[in-house]
């Protein structure tokens, strides 16, 4: 990518961050989207994360894959591309594409320009003879990847760590609609989905005791006031996770501490003591919730893995016509 490339590429992201900020801080409840979480200080801060002992999705996802990559990779079949979807720093995708056979080709998909560069170091270095092709894109819009994978057996999708857990219910069926849509005939999908359990273990995973997540979410607040010209004193916010028990979701909020106003793009937001930002959800599902927003989708469920615990999911789904999908539910197309 050329140096105006990349320049052209960092303004775009600017405003479209700053159109963001200006939309959800102007609503009745103030909102950010957290895709914007994920800047270079937030890739940082959530692999931080993943390590904490309150975080049980990352490692028991890579427990499952590496128990589970024998038979995904049976039900997969040799020489299929492997398209990611957020590919943090790519691990996942090496323990996956080991155990895939002969796979043809990588390509981590990111509207973060720092997960790519981490995720496709990681699999050159883990696969040297793979081909890899890093996409900037952001996949919560329309994309269309078939035409990089022309001649190539049917690709298989990966969207690991439960981010379909930060769509809305909606936009999650509209995502996986994108998906069978983008990468063409045959596509199948590999996905994590963490699962419904006592809030008890799901809060601390959000609100872990060294303020590594409290950290994560406040540098947003950081990344607007270096990138779209924002003055929140970051002082006077604080996190907070909630379990919604009504929506079966963690949401985290961003807390105003005291009646303040801050700046942005020359508009003055008030925030009233108490008031908060929201900034993600994190859906967790049942498994027959999961089959049916497959079903709507036009997916059907090939294979599900879980651990003993039940504390999160992989699903291989395979796309489908949407009629038959409904009606098969669990069932193979």
């Amino acid at each position: 990518m050329s140096n105006a490339t990349s320049l052209d590429a960092a303004a775009m992201q600017r405003a479209a961050l700053l159109a963001d900020a200006l939309a959800g801080l102007s609503r009745p409840q103030k909102t950010l989207p957290c895709k914007w979480l994920y800047d270079a200080e937030g890739a940082r801060l959530f692999e931080a994360i993943t390590d904490l002992p309150e975080y049980y999705p990352t490692r028991t996802e890579m427990r499952i894959l590496e128990e589970a990559g024998p038979a995904i990779a049976r039900e997969v079949g040799p020489g299929a591309p492997l398209v990611e979807f957020g590919p943090g720093d790519g691990e996942k995708a090496v323990r996956l594409l080991r155990a895939l056979e002969a796979p043809a080709a990588y390509l981590p998909v990111d509207i973060a320009p720092e997960w790519l560069e981490a995720a496709a170091a990681r699999v050159s270095a883990a696969l040297p003879g793979l081909r890899v092709w890093p996409v900037v894109a952001d996949f919560s819009a329309a994309f269309d990847l078939a035409g990089r994978l022309e001649g190539a057996a049917a690709a298989l999708g990966f969207f690991p760590g439960s981010t379909i857990g930060n769509f809305e219910p909606q936009e999650a069926a509209a995502f996986l609609r994108r998906v069978r849509a983008g990468l063409g005939a045959g596509v199948r999908l590999l996905l994590g989905a963490d699962l419904v359990k006592d809030p008890a273990v799901l809060v601390p995973a959000y609100d872990d005791a060294a303020g590594v997540t409290a950290a994560f979410n406040l540098n947003l607040l950081a990344r607007l006031n270096s990138e779209a010209g924002a003055d929140f004193d970051l002082r006077a916010f604080r996190h907070r996770a909630v379990w919604n028990p009504d929506a079966e979701r963690i949401e985290m909020h961003i807390v105003s501490l005291a009646a303040q106003s801050v700046g942005l793009a020359g508009r003055v937001f008030r925030f009233a003591p108490g008031e908060t930002i929201h900034t993600e959800n994190s859906h967790k599902y049942r498994p027959e919730r999961l089959r049916t927003l497959a079903a709507e989708a036009g997916w059907a469920v090939a294979a599900m893995w879980t651990d003993p615990e039940d504390l999160f999911s992989m699903w291989l789904l395979e796309g489908c016509d949407p009629d038959r999908a409904r009606a098969a539910r669990s069932a193979l197309c």
